[in-house]
């Protein structure tokens, strides 16, 4: 088990540093900090926090690890390891400054098991919820192949890539969701308390409401009781949806349907397709067997229809095809990819020719969600001002009875 150790010393200029390190026990600490270059003047465990100061972790809301943090902290890694720095050496400083604390933990628990003795793909392994599979054999090959910095830059590398990927289409994604949020928002506000008062107002007075009025006045009323229902609904539905949303059933069902939805199925598809290139291609050049990376090319695709086409390539594969004449028999993929990752083989420059690939569909994905963006900005406005605006002019049609009902 470890614990929390502060610690003040002098690094190698002489200068007084201190901080807090994990530890098994206070001699663990001192061999960390020589390991640092750091010779220890005292060395005191941590108290737990009190009060304001002890951490709240809720379940299902700690912040995680996610690809940024993973791909700064292999672009460090990297870095360091190609100056020459030791692992152990380059896993504590990493370990010290990492801003992410769930990130921070890991590496330090990472850190002990290197100590130990143990390999660092094997730690690494340890924490496969965090560590995505791609990022544990690639540093496994860079370990065999004696070129772990080199493993590293290219974790970083796709990493980066695989969150600007991300980050395009939650950009190009955010401006339609928040405008149907808002116009939902509206229509609920409307209904249960703007209605209402209307509607006390045109009963005092009388007569017959307009057919639009009265549809509006009934749905009003609905809303009290089926609004709740709805909210209880989405709840679950929410609930269920992260619970088993990456079950196998579930999966065999959704991921399909992705790819064939009109208009979004084929942004869906060259994702896919741009992922599986980028990932096969960093494989192949970190030295992982070529089934090995076909079965987790697929694993990480994140689509299970790819995963499963992955799967039948690499069983051909094993029976000695290539990958090119299996690929071309999958509908997934396009004849451009099959045919490119032909010339790939035939040219010994497949690692080259997926990343040409990959290169290709991330400015599809980019080109097309900005036309998805221009397509829909306009179509949400227009519906938005039809549902908001039907409303007010349902509410107003009585208005212009109000002068005959008055005599």
């Amino acid at each position: 088990m470890s614990l929390a150790f502060d610690y003040r010393g002098r690094d190698g200029a002489g200068k007084l540093v201190k901080g807090r390190v994990d530890a098994a026990s206070e001699g663990a600490v001192v061999q960390r900090l020589r390991g640092m270059g750091v010779s220890p003047i005292a060395i005191t465990e941590a108290k737990a926090g009190t009060g304001l100061q002890t951490e709240i972790k809720i379940p299902g809301f700690e912040k995680g690890v996610g690809l940024k943090d993973l791909a700064i902290m292999s672009r460090q890694a990297s870095t360091m390891l190609s100056s020459g720095l030791s692992l152990l050496r380059a896993l504590s400083i990493l370990a010290d400054q990492t801003e992410n604390k769930k990130l921070k933990d890991i590496l330090g628990k990472v850190r002990d098991e290197v100590e130990q003795g143990v390999s660092f793909s094997d730690a690494v392994g340890k924490h496969p919820v965090d560590f995505p599979p791609i990022m544990i054999n690639m540093i496994r090959a860079g370990e065999t192949g004696g070129f772990l910095d080199q493993a590293m830059d290219s974790i970083a590398t796709n990493f980066e890539k695989e969150h600007k990927l991300r980050s395009t289409i939650k950009s190009a994604m955010t401006y339609p969701v928040v405008v149907l949020c808002m116009s939902l928002a509206a229509v609920v506000i409307m209904l249960v308390f703007i209605v209402p008062i209307f509607q006390k107002m045109f009963s005092s007075l009388g007569g017959e409401l307009p057919l639009p009025t009265m549809v509006l006045v009934y749905a009003s009323h609905a809303m009290v009781y089926v609004g709740p229902v709805l909210l209880v609904v989405v709840i679950v539905t929410w609930l269920w949806w992260r619970a088993n949303k990456n079950t196998e059933r579930v999966r065999a069902v959704i991921d399909p349907v992705k790819l064939k939805v009109p208009v979004f199925g084929q942004l869906n598809q060259k994702i896919v397709i741009a992922r599986f290139s980028r990932n096969l291609s960093n494989m192949i050049g970190a030295g992982v067997p070529i089934l090995q990376a076909l079965q987790i090319a697929g694993e990480v695709s994140n689509n299970h229809v790819v995963e499963k086409a992955l799967g039948r390539i690499a069983e051909s594969v094993r029976k000695g095809e290539s990958i090119a004449a299996p690929l071309a028999k999958e509908t997934v993929f396009p004849a451009m990819v099959s045919q490119m990752i032909a010339v790939g083989e035939d040219a010994g420059s497949l690692e080259i020719m997926l990343q040409k690939i990959a290169e290709f569909y991330d400015n599809e994905v980019e080109t097309t969600t900005d036309a998805l963006t221009s397509l829909i900005e306009p179509l949400l406005i227009a519906f938005l001002g039809v549902v908001v605006g039907g409303m007010i002019v349902a509410l107003y049609l009585p208005i212009f009875q109000i002068t005959t009902l008055v005599k």
